[in-house]
């Protein structure tokens, strides 16, 4: 036979023997590498118990396994002040100063009651991926408390977040538009008719929704139209529409005419396919790799459309990609603070007492829990490693590993700190800069207080954890207990006679540790 003639027949050949290749792959154990990064991606620092329940499943499986965990409700208790009607009465227009001050004073006690309520639930929910959803929601449909000041407003737009953590879109971005905290944060209480406020229609455009370069100025002005009359009930804090506010005319939004009221608007919106690509774009940006693929984005986001919005389809779809499963991404994204905080707690086996104070670090190092810092939320990537924020993550680590049952660690790195900052392009202690000024050092001594109070209490056992992990010889353990803490190989290797606790210092003293 002819080579020509026979060279369908080899691509046919090859194309099966491939897919049967892929079927065995995906059957297989993943192995405890791709449970640790799994795990890693969707939730905050996997302990050695979860990686080697995962490790026995195929990747299929432990994704679905995954989804089908995710919660609408949170473990912990919501907080004892929720439904105090204290708390609910804000001071009348006859209100005395001192009153005011007063509540204002009750308010920022709530408010960091639930900072240190939700990096509790982050702690101990069975289902991390929940968790890391609403806080990935949390900074897509930003809201801050610093503007909203009013905390039952943030644990309900928190509760909602959780609600639909992986559910539908389309239903969440339904809800969004009406949630309280919004109304007040992106002033859509003060839209109405003949006076539209523009501030919620344009970031539900480029912001939450379509993204940049996909609406016009018009489609915007008209929209807000359509969202008149959303607002509040001040009394019970609950979505009010009043008709009277409301715009009812005719408009004109991406090419449809009607008498388009708010939700008519974001059914628009949700009919058109940027929509699934910019959420798509951003979950992979989350979960995958800082540049998402293009082809794969599009393909999954029409999966996202055909299924009416079903995040979890989405969120499916990402995880299977040969992208997300590469060595080449891993260790590609940097932890958030939050990560930090929580995940090394988790991994060392660390049940902190009060929260509150780890809230407290965790702004600290940038991400200040119901207050991101505008509408666009925190950048995240390389933004989480700063001259101040970098100091205090290395600062938290250092004493997580101090407090050791046992004596403080000896010097365990063959170069020192300083050192290690300019071998990887870190930059160095703000207090070696000329450029510091007195408010970068008050600043920086501040958050060293946090720190110290978020650790006091917090008492690691390097030997009993080491001793934990699998393996016979002490290196095997040690080797164990950085491949569970290091996405990645050591950048810096400690010194061969460490003892255990100056061995862990080394792994999360390394720049590796910064990296999921």
């Amino acid at each position: 036979m002819p080579s020509t003639l026979l060279l369908p027949h080899i691509r046919v050949l090859l194309a099966v023997t491939f897919s049967v290749l892929a079927s065995f792959a995906s059957a297989a154990p993943m192995g405890e590498s791709d449970a640790r990064h799994l795990l890693a991606r969707t939730g905050f620092g996997p302990t050695a118990s979860e990686v080697h329940t995962y490790a026995a499943l195929s990747r299929d499986e432990a994704i679905a396994r995954l989804l089908a965990g995710v919660r609408t409700s949170p473990t912990s208790p919501p907080p004892p002040w929720l439904n105090d009607s204290d708390a609910r009465r804000r001071p009348g227009p006859m209100a005395s100063a001192e009153e005011r001050k007063a509540f204002q004073r009750g308010e920022t006690r709530r408010a960091n009651e639930l900072r240190g309520w939700w990096i509790r639930e982050m702690f101990i929910t069975p289902s991390p991926l929940t968790e890391r959803m609403a806080l990935f929601w949390h900074n897509h449909f930003v809201s801050s408390e610093q503007k909203v000041r009013n905390a039952r407003l943030m644990f309900a737009q928190n509760a909602m977040f959780r609600a639909n953590a992986v559910g539908s879109f389309a239903t969440l971005l339904h809800a969004v538009a009406k949630d309280p905290a919004m109304v007040v944060y992106l002033d859509n209480a003060q839209n109405r008719k003949g006076a539209p406020n523009e501030n919620f229609a344009r970031e539900v455009m480029e912001l939450f929704a379509l993204g940049q370069g996909n609406y016009s100025e018009q489609d915007i002005k008209e929209a807000a139209r359509a969202f008149t009359g959303w607002g509040i009930d001040r009394e019970t804090g609950t979505f009010a529409f009043r008709p009277r506010l409301h715009d009812d005319g005719e408009k004109t939004i991406f090419g449809n005419s009607g008498r388009f009221d708010g939700d008519g608007v974001i059914d628009l919106i949700l009919a058109r396919r940027e929509t699934a690509q910019f959420i798509v774009a951003k979950l992979w940006k989350e979960f995958v790799s800082p540049e998402p693929n293009r082809k794969a984005v599009e393909r999954i986001a029409d999966q996202l459309r055909a299924s009416n919005y079903d995040l979890k389809v989405a969120l499916r779809g990402l995880l299977q990609t040969n992208a997300f499963w590469a060595r080449e991404n891993r260790g590609t994204l940097v932890k958030s603070p939050v990560e930090i905080v929580v995940g090394t707690l988790r991994q060392l086996d660390i049940a902190p007492d009060d929260t509150l104070p780890l809230a407290l670090a965790v702004a600290g190092m940038g991400q200040n829990l119901f207050a991101p810092p505008n509408v666009r939320g925190w950048p995240g990537g390389d933004v989480w490693i700063n001259t101040n924020t970098l100091l205090a993550r290395k600062q938290f680590l250092d004493r997580i590993a101090r407090n050791d049952a046992g004596p403080p660690p000896r010097a365990a790195m063959s170069m020192s700190m300083a050192q290690a900052d300019d071998a990887n392009d870190d930059p160095p202690p703000m207090f070696a800069t000329r450029e510091a000024t007195v408010a970068d050092i008050d600043r920086a001594a501040r958050i060293a207080r946090q720190i110290d109070r978020s650790t006091r209490n917090l008492r690691f056992e390097a030997t009993r954890w080491v001793g934990a992990r699998k393996g016979a010889t002490r290196a095997e353990k040690l080797d164990a207990a950085k491949r569970l803490l290091l996405p990645i190989d050591a950048q810096l290797q400690p010194s061969d006679d460490a003892d255990l606790t100056s061995a862990v210092w080394a792994a999360l003293l390394d720049p590796a540790y910064q990296l999921k």
